[in-house]
């Protein structure tokens, strides 16, 4: 299996030691998780190229949206 050398700041590397530390998994699998869902989750290629393609009169964006109607949200 190929292997890579990263250069990151501390702070970075501490988050990655956390996260397989809490995940309980090693940092190289951690990492190598993190970047199987990163390119795993993007758009499929062309998607950004289709916006606008669809000449259609009832797709409006509403002027006045009421936000009443938004599911609750936890505070943070």
């Amino acid at each position: 299996m190929p292997q890579l050398s990263l250069y990151l700041d501390d702070v970075t590397l501490h988050k990655i030691e956390a996260g397989a530390k809490i995940s309980e998994i090693s940092v190289s699998k951690f990492v190598a998780t993190a970047l199987k869902d990163y390119f795993s989750n993007n758009w499929p290629e062309g998607y950004a190229s289709l916006f606008g393609s669809i000449q259609d009169e009832t797709l409006t964006a509403d002027d006045d949206p009421d936000v009443a109607l938004d599911a609750p949200r936890e505070e943070i």
